[in-house]
């Protein structure tokens, strides 16, 4: 009797934002912190929890840290450490999001799949990120996105305030996780030029959606499955959601609210 093991899980290169948007973020301001990505949650910096958690996700295969400023390091002893023993890769952050992801990125070998995620996911936990990787590579798309539905998270923090979509099969939030193929890649190149327009909110909408789709979300007719597809057709990406249920999936740092609630989610599960 033949038996046949299971494939090697897929593997991934995780690259991770790591630039303070602004020179004032409230989380600086609040903690002291040399940079957002250096506050603590739980007496650990946000930073090192996110890259304990790819560390101990076998299907990370390698990380590299666009940001924070090399200036900074030194404000990070740990950090400094790992980087200067190349367990994980820096690269400086640029002018954007998206141009440090597309940076980034273009250090990845051209035939390995890709995870994206933040400095500021402080309760990304290493199942939640096999879970995520497992579900991105078994669809048929080119990209991943990881979204958790509103109630999901209001259930189990109900003093939660995050940013919602509401479509006609729920209310959704993200969750800051992107998965992509090779062939997938070029969905960073859209999103720079997306983000070019971000002050032309027209022009803006005309490239991402179109008129037909954001008329659809006016009436309360778009589901999930439809915005992504109006966004893989101006894209020429084919993008499928993730839909994630850990609620923690949906708490990243951006306000103070944020980072107490964070803490308190630390503290009642260390």
């Amino acid at each position: 009797m033949n038996l046949q093991s299971n494939p090697p899980p897929q593997r991934f290169a995780a690259v991770v934002l790591a630039a303070d948007r602004t020179g004032k973020d409230p989380i600086t301001q609040h903690t002291g912190a040399a940079c957002k990505a250096f506050a603590p949650v739980g007496g650990i910096p946000m930073i090192i929890r996110v890259l304990d958690a790819l560390d101990a996700c076998e299907q990370i295969a390698t990380v590299i840290l666009c940001g924070p400023p090399e200036s900074l390091h030194d404000q990070c002893p740990e950090l400094k450490q790992r980087i200067a023993s190349g367990q994980v890769t820096w690269t400086p952050n640029l002018d954007s999001p998206s141009r440090s992801a597309e940076n980034g990125v273009s250090l990845v070998p051209v035939d390995m799949p890709v995870l994206l995620t933040t400095a500021d996911h402080a309760l990304l936990t290493p199942s939640l990120l096999q879970h995520f990787l497992q579900q991105s590579s078994i669809t048929q798309g080119d990209a991943t996105v990881g979204t958790i539905e509103q109630h999901t998270i209001a259930a189990a923090f109900p003093q939660s305030k995050r940013t919602v979509i509401r479509l006609r099969d729920g209310g959704f939030c993200g969750c800051n996780l992107f998965t992509f193929t090779p062939q997938g890649r070029s969905l960073i190149g859209f999103w720079r030029q997306a983000e070019a327009l971000r002050k032309r909110p027209w022009r803006l909408i005309a490239k991402v959606l179109g008129f037909k789709t954001v008329w659809q979300y006016l009436l309360g007719t778009l589901t999930l499955k439809q915005a992504l597809a109006a966004v893989s057709e101006k894209s020429g990406v084919d993008i499928r959601a993730i839909v994630l249920d850990d609620p923690r999936a949906g708490v990243d740092v951006d306000k103070v609210e944020d980072l107490l609630l964070a803490e308190a989610i630390v503290k009642s599960n260390p």
